[in-house]
């Protein structure tokens, strides 16, 4: 990651908790956490978007 942003992120109590729980059992931050999870969709899409 050249630079990060910050931003301020609301999420429904349940995605939370569920977030939370993978985070532990992955040995990362909730933070990592979420950044791996967008990452790996996103490397998804951009896969099936190539030719």
């Amino acid at each position: 990651m050249d630079a990060e942003k910050r931003i301020t992120l609301r999420l429904p109590a349940d995605l939370h908790e569920w977030l939370v729980a993978e985070a532990k059992s992955a040995h990362r931050s909730l933070n990592s956490e979420i950044i791996y999870r967008l990452e790996t969709e996103h490397a998804a899409v951009a896969d099936a978007k190539s030719p």
